[in-house]
């Protein structure tokens, strides 16, 4: 596959492949400024018979995409680029599965919680029971105003 052409979707000419890294192709291309990209292979059909390879992706995705820096694949970076799940680690947790308060894992309900905001189901169950200050329907009852003559 080392020399083969690269065509992306729009039948445009992206480079050449250099090699392969893992799961990934490292396209060179460029006229004066040459860069180096690289594509999963999820993305790229050899054809042997013509020595190319077929992209399902754009010529401008693929320009877009994180450029390698002294031939360093940024494996993350590139997953992210084209929209694959790529492996993280599991976020820190103390004891046994309990979540530190920093931690990611921690839903938004539960922070907002932690910082005073009511969730949200407590708040439409309260005003359900007309414990909130509102009239018929959840609408605001608006005071009638004091400067006013009868």
């Amino acid at each position: 596959m080392e020399g083969f052409d690269v065509i992306a979707s729009d039948e445009r000419k992206v480079g050449q492949v250099l090699r392969t890294d893992g799961d990934f192709v490292i396209v060179e291309g460029g006229l004066l400024r040459k860069t180096q990209h690289a594509i999963p292979r999820a993305f790229a059909h050899v054809d042997d018979r013509e020595h190319v390879v077929r992209l399902t992706v754009s010529k401008e995705l693929v320009d877009d995409s994180p450029v390698l820096k002294d031939g360093e694949l940024d494996r993350q970076a590139t997953a992210a680029h084209y929209g694959l799940a790529q492996g993280y680690a599991d976020p820190e947790t103390q004891g046994y599965g309990d979540v530190t308060p920093d931690d990611p894992a921690w839903s938004a309900e539960q922070t907002g919680a932690r910082s005073g905001v009511e969730p949200a189901a407590e708040q439409r169950a309260r005003m359900r029971e007309g414990e909130d200050e509102a009239g018929p329907h959840g609408r605001q009852i608006i005071p009638p105003d004091p400067h006013e003559g009868p």
